[in-house]
């Protein structure tokens, strides 16, 4: 089947899922603290605690808001979803590793995350904008 037979979303919209994503997780559950949860996670790293763990949550929720930005102007597609997987695989494996048991739904987490970086491969080859 030749790529153009391939029926796809409009790249607006597969752009905009995963920018929403990061948005999401960077601005709404780290920087405006919607999220409770997630500095309890952090802040069973050890040598992180509360202190620490605060400041590397907002750092990190800054760092999704760019990657979400990144992702929706479709610049260097590739190595930004590179840098997207890493990313997630770094939280996820950091998350098992150390607060595997505040975690709700470790397995869940996974699969969630691989459906969604399959998204980001996805907006990775999609042509620049027009």
């Amino acid at each position: 089947m030749a790529p153009e037979s391939l029926v796809l979303p409009p790249a607006w919209l597969i752009r905009g899922a995963v920018a929403a994503v990061w948005l999401y997780e960077g601005l709404w559950c780290k920087l405006l603290r919607g999220q409770p949860h997630e500095f309890a996670v952090v802040a069973a790293v050890p040598y992180f605690g509360p202190r620490i763990g605060v400041a590397f949550l907002l750092t990190l929720g800054a760092v999704e808001v760019g990657v979400g930005a990144w992702a929706l102007c479709g610049a260097a597609a590739v190595a930004c979803a590179l840098v997207q997987t890493v990313l997630l695989a770094a939280l996820n494996a950091n998350g098992l590793l150390w607060a595997r048991h505040i975690i709700p739904d470790p397995a869940g987490m996974i699969v969630k995350n691989a459906a969604f970086l399959v998204l980001v491969w996805v907006n990775a080859a999609l042509p620049g904008w027009p």
